[in-house]
């Protein structure tokens, strides 16, 4: 991804909490050269000084084949906001676009037990929605077997994390509080979670 230097994420934590709150994820992988991508839902821990995330593919997705021929790519990219020039004090200024994106590569370990998969299912069921636990904890057994058979779960460990951080950096105080008050008063949340990032970097 290209980076300015002016917009570079270099805190780690910062970069983990984004994509733990942005988990709906693109997973990018290749094959004879052509790209095929999925957009899953991530579990995003630290394990032992390393991120790790943690997915599933439906078993009939032809992807899930691809994952250990070559270097996936998990891209995590929200929110985002249109800027207009209203916000800027010369006319000599053209419209752009406020983003937050992280993008992770790392190797890929396939869990290919049912209990490896118990576990990664009931991972996902805490972080996303603990109450839902008793539930799954009475369905039968046979049944629970059966959602196994049916995904490819696995888990990236990230050795290349790269963040960026495109939130008017170069813009001055005053343009900069034109955005922020112009995108919280925006009927898309997305726009107005920019405002607090950028309220955040004051």
């Amino acid at each position: 991804m290209y980076i300015p230097k002016i917009n570079l994420m270099a805190d780690r934590a910062e970069a983990i909490s984004f994509m733990q709150r942005y988990n709906f994820a693109t997973i990018v992988t290749v094959n004879n050269g052509v790209p095929n991508a999925t957009h899953l839902p991530f579990v995003v821990k630290e394990r032992d000084g390393q991120i790790v995330l943690l997915s599933h593919f439906a078993k009939a997705n032809p992807q899930a084949d691809e994952l250990l021929e070559c270097k996936p790519l998990v891209i995590f990219a929200e929110p985002h906001a249109y800027i207009s020039t209203k916000n800027y004090e010369h006319e000599r200024n053209v419209p752009t676009w406020n983003y937050i994106a992280v993008h992770a590569y790392g190797t890929v370990t396939l869990l290919e037990s049912e209990e490896e998969k118990v576990k990664l299912l009931e991972e996902s069921i805490q972080f996303y929605e603990a109450a839902y636990m008793p539930q799954w904890d009475a369905l039968p057994q046979d049944y629970r077997s059966g959602l196994m058979k049916g995904i490819v779960g696995f888990e990236i460990v990230v050795n290349d994390l790269q963040g960026k951080s495109k939130i008017s950096q170069n813009r001055s105080a005053a343009e900069r509080q034109n955005i922020i008050k112009d995108l919280s008063n925006h009927a898309d949340t997305a726009a107005r979670d920019i405002a607090d990032y950028m309220k955040e970097q004051h």
